[in-house]
């Protein structure tokens, strides 16, 4: 273990203070990732909860890296030896299986162990893409350190069992849906999503391309811009040269007729 009041970071071991009235545990953890308190108290909480039962040598283990935008940092079928945990950024799973036609999975919601699926299921290679749609903040394990701490922690291996459960059946019950939806629908939930999470002061500002959200909403692009013609006439989004934006109003309309429609949200 490194000093107290010290943090591993890649190579880099540097001065941090110690953070309110937490338990020792708690303490250990953001002297080694002291970036926790700059997150938002949901995603932190989310953190602090999967590594309530960690022991100090998993702690230990936990190095943390800043990925560029646009990186790759997983490819389907490398081999799955490093777990890792996106704390900042957005970040989109690529599936290029159907057709050569690339789907953007929908961003993910909670913070789950990426490469935790391959090492509950058995596997050794990674079963999806992930890349980054933003600079972001990752926390890795190798694979060797992560499967030594669930075979010995059965709270560990029960709550990531759980959310990897939970995940995969939010996951299977939204893509029937998304399915059956017409062009514009799948549109509007994107849109839904993306306010949710990315608004500044009530405005959605939307500045990919047409592309991006053909390969999002896995339509092609004929159909995504008939799709931002028909929401831009019905005056629930607006141009603005390239980009979409989205008022709070707007957003609320798009909600209110995704719910009218289907159980998501």
């Amino acid at each position: 273990r490194e000093p107290l009041g010290t943090v591993f970071c890649g190579t880099n071991t540097v001065p941090v203070a110690l953070i309110g009235e937490k338990n020792m545990g708690e303490r250990y953890l953001y002297q080694k990732c002291p970036f926790l308190k700059a997150l938002s108290q949901e995603k932190r909480e989310q953190f602090e909860i999967y590594f309530r039962t960690a022991p100090d040598w998993l702690i230990d283990s936990l190095v943390v890296e800043k990925i560029k935008k646009g990186t790759t940092f997983i490819r389907e079928n490398n081999l799955a030896d490093t777990i890792y945990f996106i704390v900042e950024g957005l970040i989109v799973a690529t599936d290029y299986r159907v057709l050569g036609v690339s789907y953007d999975f929908m961003q993910f919601q909670k913070m789950y162990a990426f490469g935790g699926m391959e090492f509950i299921m058995d596997l050794d290679v990674y079963k999806t893409s992930l890349r980054t749609v933003t600079d972001s903040i990752a926390v890795k394990i190798s694979r060797a350190m992560f499967e030594k701490w669930m075979y010995s922690d059965i709270k560990a291996l029960k709550y990531e069992s759980k959310l990897i459960g939970e995940y995969l059946l939010e996951q299977a019950r939204n893509e029937r849906i998304v399915l059956l939806m017409k062009g514009t629908d799948r549109l509007c939930l994107l849109l839904v999503y993306h306010y949710e999470q990315y608004q500044k002061d009530g405005i959605l500002c939307v500045k990919e391309g047409q592309k991006s959200l053909a390969d999002k909403t896995g339509m092609c692009l004929k159909s995504i811009n008939r799709a931002v013609k028909t929401l831009s006439e019905q005056g629930l989004i607006r141009k603005q040269g390239n980009k979409i934006l989205v008022e709070k109003r707007q957003y609320e309309e798009m909600k209110a007729l995704i719910s009218e429609k289907t159980d998501i949200g």
